[in-house]
C-alpha cells in the first residue's frame, strides 16, 4: 500500500490516495499498526483520501486508537494540499468531504506547489446536548467540573467534535497530560472529548496545547484552536481575529460575525512517501 506522510503544524498523519488504489480493508486496525511511532510508520492517525459524489474528495480519518474522528482542521488543509497537487482537483477553491459536512478551501500557492490554506470551518455548536455534553442548560461557558480532585472552569464548543476548553495560566505537563487523559473520558463528555488547556497571551493572541481524543497530545489541532477562538470571545478573553500558537506552528483564525463561521488558515506539508506491506492481521 502506497502512503504519504503529512503534517499540518506538527499534527501528523499518514495518507492513503484511494482514488489510486483500493481503500483499505481494515482501516481501524490499520490506523493503530501504522500510526505507531516505534513500530509503524508513525503519527496522529491515518486519512484516507476518496472519491466523493459531492465534492473533490472526501476525508476518512482514523485516530491513531483507530477510533473514527469527524473532522481535523490540521488533516483537511494536507488533503487539499495532496488533492490540488497530485491533480485530483487542480484549483484554488476545494470542497472537501467529512463525516457527511461539506468544507469550502481556499489553498495559497507558491511556483504552484502549496504552502498554506484557509479552511471554513463552519459555524461552532455551542448547544450543550449538541456537543454532546450532559451539562444541564443551553451552554457551557465557564462552568465548574472537578476532576482528579481538581476543579476546572470549562467552556464546551463542538467544530463537528467535541472540545473542552479550559483558560489557564500556563498549559503545563502536569495539566496536558495528567487531567488531559482523564477529562477525555469524564461522565460529562459521552463521546469522550479533546481538551485544550489555553495561556491566553492578548486579546488577539494565545498559546494552545492539545489532548486529543484517541491521540494524547498532538503537536497541533485545527479544531481545537477553531474551538480556543470561539471560547475566548463566549468568555470575553479574546477578541474574534486571533493568532494561536501550538507547539508545532501558529495558526491563524477567526470567527466572522457577520457569517458566524470560524476561519482558519494554517500550513501543510508532505514529509516523505513510502510503501507498507505487513503479515498477519
Amino acid at each position: 500500500m502506497h502512503f504519504t506522510k503529512m503534517h499540518g503544524a506538527g499534527n501528523d498523519y499518514v495518507y492513503v490516495d484511494c482514488f489510486a488504489q483500493a481503500a483499505p480493508a481494515d482501516p481501524s486496525g490499520l490506523a493503530v499498526r501504522i500510526s505507531d511511532r516505534h513500530f509503524g510508520v508513525g503519527g496522529d492517525g491515518l486519512i484516507l483520501i476518496c472519491p466523493s459524489e459531492r465534492a473533490d474528495a472526501e476525508m476518512r480519518m482514523f485516530n491513531a486508537d483507530g477510533s473514527a474522528a469527524e473532522m481535523c482542521g490540521n488533516g483537511i488543509r494536507c488533503i487539499a494540499k495532496y488533492v490540488y497537487e497530485h491533480d485530483i482537483a487542480h484549483k484554488d477553491r476545494l470542497i472537501i468531504e467529512s463525516a457527511g459536512r461539506l468544507f469550502t478551501l481556499d489553498v495559497q500557492t507558491e511556483n504552484d506547489r502549496v504552502h498554506a490554506v484557509r479552511v471554513d470551518m463552519g459555524q461552532p455548536i455551542l448547544e450543550a446536548s449538541a456537543v454532546p455534553t450532559t451539562f444541564p442548560g443551553e451552554r457551557v461557558i465557564e462552568r465548574p467540573i472537578e476532576v482528579g480532585g481538581r476543579q476546572f472552569q470549562v467552556t464546551c464548543v463542538s467544530m463537528g467534535n467535541p472540545h473542552c476548553i479550559i483558560f489557564v495560566p500556563e498549559p503545563t505537563d502536569e495539566l496536558v497530560l495528567g487531567y488531559g487523559p482523564k477529562i477525555e473520558v469524564d461522565p460529562h463528555f459521552p463521546n469522550r472529548t479533546n481538551v485544550e488547556f489555553v495561556r491566553v497571551i492578548s486579546p488577539t493572541e494565545v498559546l494552545q496545547r492539545t489532548w486529543e481524543r484517541g491521540s494524547g497530545e498532538t503537536l497541533a489541532c485545527g479544531t481545537g484552536a477553531s474551538a480556543v477562538c470561539v471560547a475566548g470571545v463566549l468568555s470575553g478573553r479574546t477578541e474574534r481575529r486571533i493568532v494561536n500558537h501550538l507547539r508545532g506552528g501558529d495558526l491563524e483564525l477567526e470567527w466572522n460575525a457577520e457569517d458566524q463561521h470560524i476561519y482558519m488558515t494554517g500550513p501543510a506539508e508532505e514529509v516523505f512517501t513510502g510503501e507498507w506491506t505487513e503479515k498477519g492481521p
